[in-house]
């Protein structure tokens, strides 16, 4: 007679739960309330992945301007440093090191006057560096206009209207009015010309972007400093610039070195930049650099000794993981100038080529090819009228690419336009299937009567 296993209850419901790894039946859980029970890890890992299974591939998101990629060293480096808290520079004073040499580096890197006595700090992405930048003009021309009897109830920011919305959300936030200066005809960005008109006795600064996120173009920061100087000339009035390079900071200084965007114009008093876009780490890092210590003005600063010893903080954020900040330093340290430049460098060939071939494309118009950012934006040749831009981003979609379609902001608003961002990681091989797929789906839908997909069904613009 065979031996049997004496009924065990307990081990008949662990065996359920194993199977039910891939099985319906014991894994179904409420998604809008915490699940009764517990749950095995392995079960619980199984619904989370299975369910990010319908997002969209992050390497083939054409969309972002988010790294995708990066080695394995520093996908191990990431994983240990979760649990430090970046706040926490007692604890962990290693960590913190490595945020201070990342920002010397940044300084040194952006010529700043003396790298050695550096100002900045990380940030949870450049949207925030940004607000630090914005907050810092508005409490220095405030300090500026206390010391003089005057009011500081209006202040202004001028900038162009293609900024990134982060700008909306500190001029919100703190009560600034944003004055834009609209695009037009074939400008897509700030025209300092048209800035510098905008400026009075209440304008905090002037925000100068490198490297527009909807064709990736710079703007010209040595020229709207020029006509700040010439206004100061004719009035007196001492406007600051900050510069966004939340993108072109980790490009312009690799492979636009002669390029005067940066603390080399004297007027300059800020920059961010994000780590996480072409500084080549995950999302999460960002960086707020200022010319010098008078930039950033004392009252921002915050001094914090319950953690065990007392710290300066001048970020929004306060508890946060330091693996970003790490991955950051690594990078750094492994790729040096010479493989920053190096990345850089093939991402911007590769956009160059792909915009290239797309402008050889019959139905196309190219906006931008590249050349600046690696990034590039095209359009539909007026005489095309079969189908929309929406609907070749659709049509893409169902073979996996996330090619943004989104129409330019007020005074352009009748362009509408795709945009592709080229990371490290999309490489010529990448590049020649998206081709092989525009022209594919160029052919099928040259065969419509009309578009298929209106601007309102497909609002798909990704920062």
């Amino acid at each position: 007679m065979a031996l049997q296993h004496p009924r065990n209850p307990v081990s008949a419901v662990r065996s359920a739960i194993a199977e039910s790894v891939f099985s319906a039946e014991t894994a179904r859980v409420p998604a809008h309330e915490l699940p009764r029970e517990e749950m095995r890890g392995e079960v619980a890992y199984q619904i989370v992945h299975d369910e990010l299974m319908l997002d969209g591939n992050a390497r083939l998101n054409l969309a972002t301007f988010v790294t995708t990629y990066m080695d394995p060293y520093a996908d191990r480096l990431m994983a240990e440093t979760l649990d430090k808290n970046m706040i926490d520079k007692d604890e962990y004073p290693q960590t913190a090191a490595m945020e201070m040499r990342c920002v010397n580096m940044l300084s040194h890197l952006f010529h700043a006057p003396d790298p050695k006595q550096a100002t900045g700090c990380s940030t949870t992405g450049s949207s925030e560096a940004a607000m630090l930048g914005g907050l810092a003009l508005k409490r220095k021309w405030q300090q500026r206009r206390k010391a003089e009897g005057r009011p500081t109830d209006t202040p202004n920011l001028v900038t162009g209207i293609n900024v990134q919305v982060c700008w909306d959300k500190f001029a919100n936030y703190w009560d600034v009015e944003m004055r834009l200066v609209p695009m037009e005809g074939d400008r897509y960005h700030l025209s300092p010309e048209e800035a510098v008109k905008l400026c009075d006795e209440n304008t905090i600064g002037v925000v100068v972007v490198m490297g527009s996120t909807f064709d990736g173009s710079y703007e010209d920061v040595k020229r709207m400093s020029e006509l700040l100087d010439d206004l100061q000339e004719r009035t007196g009035l001492d406007i600051p610039i900050h510069v966004d390079g939340a993108s072109g900071g980790f490009i312009a200084p690799f492979l636009d070195p002669d390029l005067e965007w940066d603390f080399r114009v004297p007027r300059v008093r800020s920059i961010n930049t994000s780590g996480h876009k072409y500084g080549l780490v995950y999302p999460g890092v960002g960086w707020a650099i200022w010319r010098d210590a008078d930039a950033l003005p004392e009252d921002l600063i915050f001094w914090v000794n319950y953690l065990g010893d007392e710290m300066p903080t001048f970020a929004l954020n306060f508890s946060r993981p330091g693996s970003q900040v790490v991955a950051q330093y690594y990078n750094f340290l492994r790729l040096g100038f010479e493989g920053y430049r190096r990345v850089q460098q093939y991402a911007r060939d590769v956009a160059m080529y792909t915009a290239g071939e797309i402008g050889r494309m019959g139905p196309f118009e190219l906006l931008t090819r590249g050349d600046q950012l690696p990034v590039f934006a095209f359009r539909l040749k007026d005489e095309v009228t079969s189908y929309s831009v929406f609907d070749l981003s659709a049509a893409l979609r169902e073979r996996g690419w996330q090619v943004p379609a989104y129409t330019f902001p007020e005074d352009r608003e009748d362009l509408a336009a795709l945009r592709v961002v080229v990371r490290r990681g999309f490489t010529f091989d990448i590049a020649d299937m998206l081709l092989t797929d525009v022209e594919k789906h160029v052919a099928r839908l040259q065969g419509l009567s009309g578009p298929l997909v209106s601007e309102e069904q497909a609002r798909c613009f990704h920062h």
